[in-house]
Protein backbone atom coordinates (compact mmCIF):
# COMPACT_ATOMS: atom_id res chain seq x y z
CA UNK A 1 0.00 0.00 0.00
CA UNK A 2 2.74 1.89 0.94
CA UNK A 3 4.49 1.60 -2.27
CA UNK A 4 1.58 2.20 -4.31
CA UNK A 5 1.11 5.73 -2.20
CA UNK A 6 4.19 6.60 -2.88
CA UNK A 7 4.41 5.74 -6.87
CA UNK A 8 1.64 7.75 -7.04
CA UNK A 9 2.56 10.75 -5.02
CA UNK A 10 6.21 10.97 -7.35
CA UNK A 11 4.00 10.54 -10.70
CA UNK A 12 1.84 13.82 -9.55
CA UNK A 13 5.08 15.54 -8.50
CA UNK A 14 6.70 14.92 -11.68
CA UNK A 15 3.78 15.53 -13.69
CA UNK A 16 4.05 19.14 -12.12
CA UNK A 17 7.66 20.07 -13.28
CA UNK A 18 7.45 18.07 -16.60
CA UNK A 19 4.46 19.60 -17.78
CA UNK A 20 6.24 22.95 -17.38
CA UNK A 21 9.04 22.06 -19.73
CA UNK A 22 8.47 23.32 -23.14
CA UNK A 23 9.73 21.30 -26.08
CA UNK A 24 13.26 21.11 -26.06
CA UNK A 25 15.94 19.21 -28.09
CA UNK A 26 16.71 15.51 -26.83
CA UNK A 27 19.37 15.88 -24.82
CA UNK A 28 18.77 18.87 -23.11
CA UNK A 29 18.29 17.84 -19.11
CA UNK A 30 15.46 17.22 -17.83
CA UNK A 31 14.32 17.03 -14.14
CA UNK A 32 11.83 15.60 -12.30
CA UNK A 33 11.55 16.28 -8.36
CA UNK A 34 11.69 13.69 -5.88
CA UNK A 35 9.50 14.29 -2.95
CA UNK A 36 10.67 11.69 -0.74
CA UNK A 37 14.52 13.35 -0.30
CA UNK A 38 15.87 14.02 2.34
CA UNK A 39 14.43 11.89 4.84
CA UNK A 40 12.39 13.43 8.03
CA UNK A 41 15.03 14.70 10.57
CA UNK A 42 14.93 12.85 13.95
CA UNK A 43 14.03 14.16 17.30
CA UNK A 44 11.79 16.62 15.87
CA UNK A 45 14.09 19.27 14.43
CA UNK A 46 13.15 21.35 12.12
CA UNK A 47 14.67 23.59 9.52
CA UNK A 48 14.52 27.76 8.92
CA UNK A 49 15.92 29.62 5.71
CA UNK A 50 18.10 26.99 3.94
CA UNK A 51 20.53 29.29 2.34
CA UNK A 52 23.09 27.09 1.03
CA UNK A 53 23.60 23.97 -0.23
CA UNK A 54 26.67 22.07 -1.91
CA UNK A 55 27.69 18.28 -3.15
CA UNK A 56 30.89 16.92 -1.80
CA UNK A 57 32.81 14.39 -3.83
CA UNK A 58 31.35 11.38 -2.20
CA UNK A 59 28.07 12.94 -3.33
CA UNK A 60 27.07 13.79 -0.15
CA UNK A 61 24.78 16.47 0.00
CA UNK A 62 25.53 19.84 2.76
CA UNK A 63 23.00 22.15 3.43
CA UNK A 64 23.07 25.46 5.83
CA UNK A 65 20.33 26.98 7.18
CA UNK A 66 19.09 29.70 9.68
CA UNK A 67 18.29 28.24 13.22
CA UNK A 68 17.48 32.02 13.85
CA UNK A 69 14.78 32.59 11.40
CA UNK A 70 12.56 29.99 13.55
CA UNK A 71 8.82 31.22 14.73
CA UNK A 72 8.14 31.13 18.50
CA UNK A 73 5.54 28.65 17.76
CA UNK A 74 7.99 26.21 16.09
CA UNK A 75 10.64 26.37 18.90
CA UNK A 76 7.78 25.21 21.76
CA UNK A 77 9.80 22.35 22.71
CA UNK A 78 12.58 24.19 24.10
CA UNK A 79 10.57 25.61 26.32
CA UNK A 80 10.62 24.47 30.38
CA UNK A 81 8.33 22.79 30.73
CA UNK A 82 7.91 21.98 26.85
CA UNK A 83 4.96 23.44 25.69
CA UNK A 84 4.60 20.95 22.59
CA UNK A 85 6.61 18.73 20.86
CA UNK A 86 7.57 20.90 18.15
CA UNK A 87 9.77 21.63 17.48
CA UNK A 88 13.75 21.78 18.24
CA UNK A 89 16.03 24.15 15.63
CA UNK A 90 18.09 21.67 14.00
CA UNK A 91 21.81 22.19 13.65
CA UNK A 92 22.81 24.69 11.21
CA UNK A 93 25.10 22.36 9.29
CA UNK A 94 23.62 18.66 7.83
CA UNK A 95 25.15 16.11 5.45
CA UNK A 96 22.88 13.87 3.87
CA UNK A 97 23.75 10.73 1.93
CA UNK A 98 22.14 9.98 -1.83
CA UNK A 99 19.31 8.23 0.21
CA UNK A 100 18.17 11.21 2.22
CA UNK A 101 19.63 9.94 5.21
CA UNK A 102 21.21 12.48 7.50
CA UNK A 103 24.98 11.81 8.41
CA UNK A 104 26.55 14.41 10.17
CA UNK A 105 25.48 17.68 12.10
CA UNK A 106 26.82 20.40 14.14
CA UNK A 107 27.11 23.85 13.77
CA UNK A 108 26.44 27.66 16.13
CA UNK A 109 28.98 29.41 18.09
CA UNK A 110 32.27 28.49 19.54
CA UNK A 111 35.60 29.15 20.84
CA UNK A 112 38.36 30.84 18.19
CA UNK A 113 35.81 31.97 15.41
CA UNK A 114 32.44 34.29 15.00
CA UNK A 115 29.88 32.27 13.67
CA UNK A 116 28.09 34.52 11.51
CA UNK A 117 24.37 35.87 12.37
CA UNK A 118 23.18 35.26 9.32
CA UNK A 119 24.12 32.06 7.96
CA UNK A 120 24.74 31.85 3.97
CA UNK A 121 26.78 29.72 1.20
CA UNK A 122 28.30 26.61 1.92
CA UNK A 123 31.01 24.89 -0.17
CA UNK A 124 32.83 21.41 0.90
CA UNK A 125 36.56 21.01 -0.73
CA UNK A 126 38.40 17.87 -1.87
CA UNK A 127 39.77 17.12 1.45
CA UNK A 128 36.34 17.03 3.15
CA UNK A 129 36.83 20.58 4.78
CA UNK A 130 33.60 22.84 4.82
CA UNK A 131 33.70 27.06 4.53
CA UNK A 132 30.71 28.51 5.04
CA UNK A 133 29.42 32.64 5.03
CA UNK A 134 26.84 35.00 6.26
CA UNK A 135 24.83 37.95 5.27
CA UNK A 136 24.18 39.69 8.00
CA UNK A 137 25.37 43.27 8.67
CA UNK A 138 27.72 42.38 10.78
CA UNK A 139 28.90 38.86 8.90
CA UNK A 140 32.35 40.00 7.32
CA UNK A 141 34.08 36.41 7.70
CA UNK A 142 34.45 33.52 6.35
CA UNK A 143 34.85 29.97 8.10
CA UNK A 144 36.47 26.76 7.58
CA UNK A 145 35.46 23.56 9.43
CA UNK A 146 36.36 19.73 9.13
CA UNK A 147 34.13 17.67 8.22
CA UNK A 148 32.72 17.06 11.85
CA UNK A 149 32.56 20.31 12.43
CA UNK A 150 36.01 21.71 14.02
CA UNK A 151 37.02 24.91 13.43
CA UNK A 152 40.38 25.65 11.55
CA UNK A 153 40.47 28.69 9.75
CA UNK A 154 38.56 32.38 9.42
CA UNK A 155 39.08 35.07 7.03
CA UNK A 156 38.09 38.36 7.75
CA UNK A 157 36.16 39.64 11.15
CA UNK A 158 33.04 39.66 12.19
CA UNK A 159 31.50 43.40 12.50
CA UNK A 160 34.68 44.89 10.82
CA UNK A 161 34.15 45.76 7.19
CA UNK A 162 36.97 48.32 4.81
CA UNK A 163 34.93 48.43 1.56
CA UNK A 164 34.83 46.86 -1.62
CA UNK A 165 38.61 47.60 -1.96
CA UNK A 166 39.99 46.28 1.24
CA UNK A 167 42.38 43.40 1.14
CA UNK A 168 41.53 41.92 4.29
CA UNK A 169 38.45 42.82 5.24
CA UNK A 170 35.12 41.33 3.87
CA UNK A 171 31.36 42.78 3.41
CA UNK A 172 28.58 40.07 4.18
CA UNK A 173 30.33 37.06 1.92
CA UNK A 174 27.03 35.56 0.02
CA UNK A 175 29.28 32.28 -1.67
CA UNK A 176 32.78 30.90 -2.06
CA UNK A 177 33.93 28.03 -3.84
CA UNK A 178 37.97 26.83 -4.47
CA UNK A 179 39.82 26.13 -6.92
CA UNK A 180 42.10 23.27 -5.66
CA UNK A 181 44.51 23.31 -8.78
CA UNK A 182 45.82 26.40 -7.50
CA UNK A 183 44.98 26.38 -4.08
CA UNK A 184 43.31 29.62 -3.66
CA UNK A 185 39.70 30.55 -2.79
CA UNK A 186 37.23 32.60 -4.71
CA UNK A 187 34.40 34.28 -2.79
CA UNK A 188 31.53 36.16 -3.96
CA UNK A 189 31.57 39.52 -1.64
CA UNK A 190 28.80 39.89 -1.45
CA UNK A 191 25.79 41.98 0.22
CA UNK A 192 27.83 45.10 1.25
CA UNK A 193 30.89 44.65 -0.68
CA UNK A 194 30.36 44.54 -4.61
CA UNK A 195 33.21 42.27 -6.22
CA UNK A 196 34.77 38.73 -6.72
CA UNK A 197 38.12 38.29 -4.15
CA UNK A 198 40.62 35.90 -3.57
CA UNK A 199 42.88 34.50 -1.21
CA UNK A 200 45.57 32.05 -0.39
CA UNK A 201 42.83 29.35 0.52
CA UNK A 202 45.62 27.97 3.10
CA UNK A 203 46.86 31.12 4.91
CA UNK A 204 44.09 33.09 3.82
CA UNK A 205 46.48 35.95 2.56
CA UNK A 206 45.21 38.16 -0.08
CA UNK A 207 45.83 37.36 -4.14
CA UNK A 208 43.16 39.55 -6.47
CA UNK A 209 40.08 41.47 -6.71
CA UNK A 210 37.99 42.93 -9.33
CA UNK A 211 34.37 44.26 -10.26
CA UNK A 212 32.21 43.87 -12.82
CA UNK A 213 33.53 44.10 -16.30
CA UNK A 214 36.82 43.70 -14.75
CA UNK A 215 36.46 47.08 -13.38
CA UNK A 216 37.82 48.54 -9.83
CA UNK A 217 35.26 48.20 -7.26
CA UNK A 218 33.05 51.45 -6.02
CA UNK A 219 30.74 51.53 -3.78
CA UNK A 220 28.89 54.18 -4.88
CA UNK A 221 25.72 54.73 -4.41
CA UNK A 222 23.78 53.17 -7.80
CA UNK A 223 20.17 53.64 -9.37
CA UNK A 224 17.76 51.11 -9.12
CA UNK A 225 18.24 48.08 -11.76
CA UNK A 226 16.18 49.68 -14.76
CA UNK A 227 16.14 47.16 -17.96
CA UNK A 228 15.92 49.89 -20.44
CA UNK A 229 19.19 51.53 -18.79
CA UNK A 230 23.09 51.10 -20.19
CA UNK A 231 23.86 47.62 -17.81
CA UNK A 232 25.29 49.03 -14.68
CA UNK A 233 29.31 49.58 -14.93
CA UNK A 234 29.28 47.97 -11.49
CA UNK A 235 28.01 44.97 -9.32
CA UNK A 236 24.90 45.46 -7.69
CA UNK A 237 24.25 43.93 -4.13
CA UNK A 238 24.14 41.28 -3.37
CA UNK A 239 26.84 39.34 -5.50
CA UNK A 240 25.60 36.39 -5.10
CA UNK A 241 27.69 33.73 -6.70
CA UNK A 242 30.89 32.76 -7.78
CA UNK A 243 30.97 29.00 -9.81
CA UNK A 244 34.49 28.07 -11.76
CA UNK A 245 34.41 25.88 -14.94
CA UNK A 246 36.92 22.93 -15.94
CA UNK A 247 38.25 25.28 -18.76
CA UNK A 248 39.24 27.95 -16.26
CA UNK A 249 36.50 30.65 -16.19
CA UNK A 250 35.37 32.24 -13.56
CA UNK A 251 31.20 32.59 -12.92
CA UNK A 252 29.49 35.53 -11.62
CA UNK A 253 25.77 36.20 -10.18
CA UNK A 254 24.88 39.53 -10.35
CA UNK A 255 21.52 38.87 -9.05
CA UNK A 256 19.70 42.23 -9.06
CA UNK A 257 21.35 43.12 -12.43
CA UNK A 258 19.58 39.71 -13.59
CA UNK A 259 23.07 38.90 -15.37
CA UNK A 260 25.71 36.11 -14.82
CA UNK A 261 30.04 37.38 -15.69
CA UNK A 262 32.13 35.39 -17.13
CA UNK A 263 36.12 36.15 -16.47
CA UNK A 264 39.62 34.34 -16.57
CA UNK A 265 40.97 33.74 -13.38
CA UNK A 266 42.72 36.91 -13.29
CA UNK A 267 39.77 38.85 -12.91
CA UNK A 268 39.69 40.05 -17.40
CA UNK A 269 36.42 40.43 -18.31
CA UNK A 270 34.96 38.03 -21.15
CA UNK A 271 31.17 38.46 -21.70
CA UNK A 272 27.72 38.68 -20.09
CA UNK A 273 24.46 36.62 -19.91
CA UNK A 274 21.64 38.16 -19.00
CA UNK A 275 18.12 36.27 -17.84
CA UNK A 276 14.83 37.75 -17.53
CA UNK A 277 16.22 41.17 -17.98
CA UNK A 278 12.41 42.79 -16.90
CA UNK A 279 12.95 41.38 -13.05
CA UNK A 280 13.00 44.45 -10.98
CA UNK A 281 12.33 42.39 -7.46
CA UNK A 282 15.26 40.75 -6.24
CA UNK A 283 16.83 39.80 -9.37
CA UNK A 284 16.80 36.81 -11.27
CA UNK A 285 20.18 35.50 -11.36
CA UNK A 286 20.35 34.16 -7.45
CA UNK A 287 22.87 30.82 -8.40
CA UNK A 288 24.13 28.75 -10.83
CA UNK A 289 25.63 25.71 -11.31
CA UNK A 290 27.57 23.89 -14.60
CA UNK A 291 26.78 20.42 -15.79
CA UNK A 292 28.65 17.28 -15.43
CA UNK A 293 29.19 16.30 -18.93
CA UNK A 294 33.06 16.84 -19.49
CA UNK A 295 32.34 19.83 -21.76
CA UNK A 296 29.94 21.61 -19.07
CA UNK A 297 27.92 22.39 -21.71
CA UNK A 298 24.45 23.56 -20.09
CA UNK A 299 23.93 26.31 -16.86
CA UNK A 300 21.17 25.95 -14.55
CA UNK A 301 20.27 28.96 -12.96
CA UNK A 302 18.04 29.71 -9.78
CA UNK A 303 15.57 32.42 -10.38
CA UNK A 304 14.13 33.05 -6.82
CA UNK A 305 12.18 36.08 -8.25
CA UNK A 306 10.27 34.21 -10.33
CA UNK A 307 10.42 31.26 -8.69
CA UNK A 308 12.14 28.68 -11.22
CA UNK A 309 14.97 26.87 -12.62
CA UNK A 310 16.95 28.05 -16.00
CA UNK A 311 18.41 25.85 -18.67
CA UNK A 312 20.80 27.61 -20.63
CA UNK A 313 23.56 26.74 -23.00
CA UNK A 314 27.07 28.12 -21.14
CA UNK A 315 28.78 28.45 -24.54
CA UNK A 316 25.98 31.62 -25.68
CA UNK A 317 23.33 31.93 -22.86
CA UNK A 318 20.84 30.41 -25.02
CA UNK A 319 17.99 29.64 -22.98
CA UNK A 320 16.87 25.84 -23.89
CA UNK A 321 14.32 25.36 -20.63
CA UNK A 322 12.59 26.26 -17.95
CA UNK A 323 10.81 24.73 -15.09
CA UNK A 324 9.05 25.35 -11.54
CA UNK A 325 6.29 28.04 -10.77
CA UNK A 326 5.41 29.60 -7.42
CA UNK A 327 4.33 27.56 -4.85
CA UNK A 328 4.73 25.24 -1.64
CA UNK A 329 3.84 21.69 -3.36
CA UNK A 330 6.88 19.47 -3.96
CA UNK A 331 8.66 20.68 -7.72
CA UNK A 332 7.28 24.08 -6.67
CA UNK A 333 9.69 27.30 -5.31
CA UNK A 334 8.99 30.24 -2.60
CA UNK A 335 12.20 32.14 -2.91
CA UNK A 336 14.55 29.34 -4.58
CA UNK A 337 18.22 30.55 -3.44
CA UNK A 338 21.13 28.22 -4.26
CA UNK A 339 21.85 25.04 -6.56
CA UNK A 340 23.83 21.84 -6.27
CA UNK A 341 24.81 19.32 -8.79
CA UNK A 342 25.86 15.83 -7.81
CA UNK A 343 28.19 13.63 -10.31
CA UNK A 344 24.98 12.02 -11.56
CA UNK A 345 23.46 15.20 -12.83
CA UNK A 346 20.87 15.67 -10.24
CA UNK A 347 20.03 19.01 -9.21
CA UNK A 348 19.09 20.25 -5.18
CA UNK A 349 17.53 23.65 -4.49
CA UNK A 350 16.95 25.24 -1.41
CA UNK A 351 14.48 28.05 0.19
CA UNK A 352 14.67 30.95 1.96
CA UNK A 353 11.49 33.11 2.72
CA UNK A 354 9.05 31.31 3.66
CA UNK A 355 10.25 28.55 1.63
CA UNK A 356 12.56 27.17 3.88
CA UNK A 357 13.46 23.69 2.55
CA UNK A 358 15.94 21.69 0.44
CA UNK A 359 14.37 19.77 -2.96
CA UNK A 360 16.39 17.17 -5.08
CA UNK A 361 15.45 17.38 -8.74
CA UNK A 362 16.64 13.84 -10.25
CA UNK A 363 17.90 14.11 -14.26
CA UNK A 364 15.99 11.89 -16.16
CA UNK A 365 18.33 11.65 -19.47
Amino acid sequence: MRAMLRAGIIAAALATVGGMQSAAAADVPRFQVDPFWPKPLPDSWIVGQVAGVAVDKNDHVWIIHRPGTLLDDEKEALKVPPASRCCHPAPAVMEFDQEGNLLRHWGGPGPGYDWPKSEHGIFVDDEGNVWIGGNDPADAQILKFTGDGKFLQQIGHAGQTGGSNSHDLLGRPAHMMLDPAADELYVADGYKNRRVIVFDAKTGAFKRLWGAYGHVPSDEKLPPYSPSAPPSQQFGNPVHCVRLSHDGLVYVCDRVNDRIQVFHKDGTFVKEFRFEPQTLANGSVWDMVLSTDPDERYMFIVDGANEQVIVALRETGEVVEKFGQAGRMAGEFKWVHNVAIDSKGNLYTTEVGWGRRVQRFKQMN
